[in-house]
């Protein structure tokens, strides 16, 4: 039997890295821009402008006439992808409806005519802004709560059922972390923001994540009550054997139909399922490679100790 367990240092190792790298990015992100990563306007109050003219423009003359408005230091960006040619994003602060009408009667006055089907402005109020900030820390926080008593409950039979609702929270907040640091590269270098939708994906890589560490926990579970004589690794090796295929079944299927939307799908969708997709491929591994190895070095320091 192939003793995968045994080399949980190098998985340990390789989550570290990863998680450091992800750290790194947004650190760098801190400094340069004054967040983690790069939020939408969801998440701070403003508001975001999307224009889309019929001929190349100026990002000066698009800068003044914002200026001209009464914005100050306008974020001018230009937008990259299929269909977005002469795209860009202003992001100011929160304009009241009057002050829409002008500045795109300025614009089409003063760089151009603008599409009207790709023609996009968002606002969100400071106290909005904060109120959505607010829930998603309490969303992850709880969904991390119910998750740890949940798992206590089902695992009661177990001995120390408690370690079992640690570990799969720690897979889980390796999972976010990951989504993180990836959002924090991607807000830099291709200038993708956090948004609702980037909320929606986390919590949704928070489920998926939870499913797969409890399939394998479960397994580990009855293997225990069947051998209760056998060596404490070599049950946890058979039991992830037992359940590899059925998990890496479950995640392949939704892998491949987000590559399939990466590959064929809009522009603005891919943020999130680029999200989706990492967070999946991350939780994953994590179930694995994270939560059963995290488990295996708890009980066998226990076990040491008690010894």
């Amino acid at each position: 039997m192939f003793q995968y367990i045994q080399r949980r240092s190098l998985y340990f190792a390789f989550s570290a890295i990863l998680i450091g790298l992800g750290i790194a990015a947004m650190v760098a992100s801190l400094i340069t821009s004054g967040a983690p990563f790069r939020l939408g306007v969801d998440f701070l109050s403003g508001t975001r402008f999307e224009y889309q003219f019929v001929e190349p423009a100026n990002e000066l003359a698009i800068r003044q006439v914002f200026v001209q408005a009464g914005f100050e230091n306008p974020t001018v960006t230009s937008l990259q992808g299929e269909g977005l040619e002469n795209a860009w994003q202003i992001r100011t602060s929160f304009a009241l409806p009057e002050q829409v009408q002008q500045v795109q009667a300025a614009l089409i006055a003063t760089v151009g005519p603008v599409k009207a089907d790709a023609t996009r402005v968002d606002s969100v109020s400071p106290s909005v802004g904060a109120e959505v900030t607010r829930s998603a820390v309490i969303a992850v926080l709880v969904s991390a709560g119910i998750i740890l008593f949940y798992i206590m409950f089902s695992f009661r039979q177990v001995p120390n059922p408690f370690r079992y609702g640690v570990c799969a929270v720690a897979a889980m907040a390796h999972d976010l972390l990951v989504i993180l640091g990836f959002a924090a590269i991607t807000g830099m270098l291709l200038g993708w923001e956090v948004d609702a939708l980037f909320l929606t994906a986390i919590l949704t890589v928070a489920g998926f994540s939870l499913q797969d560490t409890i399939v394998v926990f479960d397994r580990i579970r009855e293997n225990i009550a069947r051998r209760p004589t056998e060596n404490y690794e070599l049950t946890v090796n058979r039991s992830v054997l037992e359940t590899i295929h059925r998990s890496l079944a479950t995640q392949l299927c939704a892998m491949f139909i987000m590559v399939a939307i990466l590959l064929f799908g809009g522009a603005s969708i891919k943020p999130f399922i680029a999200v989706l997709f990492v967070g999946l491929l991350s939780g994953t591994y994590s179930s694995i490679f994270t939560a059963v190895p995290l488990l295996v070095e708890w009980e066998k320091r226990a076990m040491a100790q008690a010894g």
